[in-house]
């Protein structure tokens, strides 16, 4: 059999002792027994807890200029982010009027364009009319024996 080290019956022996000591101090109540073992571990550690309590606030200190340090690079990223926004809002609504007049540029040449091929079709239309016009008065006429040509 392998030899084991004793030191942690002799530790756990100690601590069960000291507990019991306190508890029996205490009257039995757990509570009180904490209380006095904190109080008997501040005389023994004098400054201990102003030493925490300075750490802690040292600590707190530097989280909070982490802190501040991150939410201005924040604030700085939201500020360029917006001023990209309002680039790129600025480019669309440009890009928006320029295709607005384009398109209506194009209706009104295609309105043009639609006009002048009514009016050739009208006109076209209206000069057939008449000659068939001409033509038929010139057949009756004739069939009436007022055409001149016998």
């Amino acid at each position: 059999m392998a030899a084991r080290s004793r030191l942690p019956l002799y530790l756990g022996l100690g601590a069960a002792g000291a507990g019991g000591y306190y508890l029996y101090t205490a009257g039995g109540s757990p509570r009180v027994a904490s209380k006095e073992f904190q109080h008997d571990v501040a005389k023994v550690l004098p400054g201990s807890q102003k030493e925490t309590q300075k750490q802690g606030e040292e600590w707190a200190a530097k989280a909070g200029v982490k802190l501040d340090s991150v939410v201005e690079e924040a604030k700085h990223n939201i500020n360029e982010a917006d001023a990209v926004i309002s680039a790129k809002v600025s480019e669309a609504e440009a890009k928006a009027i320029q295709l607005k007049n384009e398109s209506i540029a194009k209706l009104k040449e295609a309105k043009a364009d639609t006009q002048k091929e009514l009016h050739d079709t009208v006109a076209t239309f209206d000069k057939t009319v008449e000659r068939k016009t001409v033509e038929a008065k010139k057949g009756i006429a004739s069939w009436l024996g007022f055409g001149g040509s016998k």
